[in-house]
């Protein structure tokens, strides 16, 4: 037995391993391309297509709420069978989720007719430039490339759950690469706005061909009956009461990000859409190097949990902290100092939104990305029945942003977003992590927050002070100075912020012994 459970805990770590260099490599192939390619795009086919499929996509994404939540409860009832390597089971289970994302197919796809016909209503020739035939034209291909998800491409979900998405990641990401070059060579030589959708429908039905095959290869016992779904789905009740949870926490951060460029068109335009994407990709991509860290943590903090030491697990808790807060506020200082030059040097200085916009832009990065740990630890814990926190995370949001968009556009749309992260995200979560999971006293982590942000103030001000006076290169210039300029202001502020957490956080001191003396959690 002991040896099975070893062998097991190998595995885990080899597939995490595996996971980590394969996201890693496709992360660096697709950075690279994903701003060489936007560049074509907009300078081929324009801002306002660019900002109009994006639109589309985001519209289209509200749809997607009717998968429920379905896919991660999925993966919660299909980690012990995989475990016992029942394999009958896994059959049952995924001939469920067949059954069931079959009829969320059939919803979507109905709710996606009733939606186009409001097309001409949203998109008004006279407002976006572009005849209707071709934005029904892109509707129809996203949402083709939706549904293939839902009636061929479920089983992937059994990839997942097997700790296997390097196979989902490289097939799916090499399928992406290829499609972005072929679409910006036909956008470069014919700006041909059709046949960049066509090729974006044709990629997804070729990708699933693919996908399917592999999962054939890798798993050839699987035989799902989707036939059967009806009945095997009152076997496991597990997966409504996951779902109905997991269903409502899903829709804030649906409302939130799928609304946002809707917001910003309907308040602004097309093209501020397109701008605000551009300044969306570098974050995102900027920070995603760095939350694959954070995020192949989560493992570690359920085992942790599962030993019922409270008092050890919230001193892991500040320790992830100590390092999430590092990163996080690395990435915003960073992306301050050089995202306006970036897009310069990438786009022109028209491309530039005012300071103003991305202080707000990135402040709701700060506070998304350090609630990384605390959503860990609800996670680790099982926390998922405070369903009336999305809600009226999704409510103050939107009234937030409607009635702050409509006075002053893109930043009260941004202004909105952060106003509901700041009550439920800062405010709730703690206290529900800390009453629930620790429970104990909420106090102490406020003291321990405030102490954070103090330390974190300091180390921005600090190295943004010493840079004022040491380093007079203007980054905007050219690529080369960029870069140094870039290299220079990473270096003083890790040396200056890290030192100020040693110095004054006991949970930074405690994380830097365990990674020099190589301790376990």
């Amino acid at each position: 037995m002991a040896v099975a459970e070893t062998t097991q805990r190998e595995s885990r770590v080899k597939k995490t391993l595996l996971n980590a260099r394969v996201n890693l490599i496709f992360y660096f192939l697709t950075l690279c391309l994903s701003f060489f390619s936007r560049k074509i795009f907009l300078d081929c086919l324009g801002a306002d297509f660019v900002g109009l499929t994006g639109t589309l996509q985001n519209l289209l994404g509200f749809l997607n709420l009717a998968e429920l939540g379905i896919g991660s409860a999925i993966g919660y009832v299909l980690y012990k069978p995989l475990f016992d390597r029942d394999q009958t089971k896994i059959n049952e289970i995924i001939s469920v989720m067949g059954y069931l994302y079959r009829w969320i197919g059939l919803i979507i796809l109905g709710s996606g007719i009733i939606l186009s016909c409001f097309l001409p209503l949203i998109f008004p020739d006279r407002d976006t430039g572009f005849h209707l035939p071709l934005i029904y034209f892109a509707y129809y291909a996203f949402l083709g490339s939706s549904l293939i998800g839902y009636f061929i491409n479920y089983r992937q979900n059994l990839l997942g759950a097997d700790q296997r998405n390097y196979v989902v990641t490289a097939y799916f990401q090499t399928m992406n690469i290829v499609k972005t070059i072929i679409q910006m060579a036909l956008a470069y030589y014919t700006g041909n706005f059709y046949l960049w959708v066509a090729i974006e429908f044709a990629f997804g039905i070729i990708y699933s061909f693919i996908l399917n095959w592999k999962i054939n290869q890798t798993y050839p016992w699987l035989k799902t009956e989707i036939s059967q779904g009806k009945a095997l789905f009152k076997k496991y009740p597990e997966v409504i009461k996951y779902t109905k949870q997991l269903f409502v926490h899903k829709i804030s951060s649906f409302v939130q990000f799928q609304t946002t460029p809707f917001l910003i068109y309907a308040f602004v335009n097309l093209q501020i859409v397109a701008f605000y994407g551009n300044y969306t990709l570098i974050v995102d991509k900027f920070s995603g190097l760095f939350s694959n860290v954070i995020s192949s943590t989560g493992a570690s903090v359920g085992n942790l949990i599962a030993e019922g030491n409270t008092k050890k697990a919230i001193y892991v808790f500040w320790e992830l902290f100590s390092i999430q807060i590092f990163i996080t506020a690395f990435c915003a200082f960073e992306l301050f100092l050089l995202i306006n030059p970036f897009i310069t040097l990438w786009l022109g200085a028209d491309y530039m939104l005012p300071t103003a916009t991305i202080l707000l832009i990135l402040t709701r990065y700060f506070i998304m990305s350090s609630r990384t740990t605390v959503d860990q630890f609800i996670y680790g814990y099982g926390l998922f029945y405070d369903t009336w926190a999305p809600i009226a995370e999704s409510a103050i949001f939107l009234s937030g942003a409607i009635c702050a968009g409509y006075f002053f556009g893109l930043n009260g749309v941004l202004f909105g977003g952060i106003l509901s992260l700041m009550v439920i995200v800062w405010g709730w979560k703690p206290i529900f992590l800390y009453a629930k999971g620790f429970k104990t006293t909420i106090v102490t982590y406020w003291l321990n927050l405030l102490k954070y942000y103090i330390v974190t103030a300091a180390g921005m001000v600090l190295t943004y002070m010493l840079l004022g006076k040491a380093l007079y290169i203007d980054p905007s210039k050219n690529v080369l100075n960029w870069c140094v300029y870039g290299l220079v202001s990473s270096f003083c502020f890790i040396a200056i912020y890290g030192s100020l957490l040693y110095i004054f956080i006991p949970g930074a001191r405690r994380l830097a012994s365990r990674m020099i003396h190589k301790n376990r959690v």
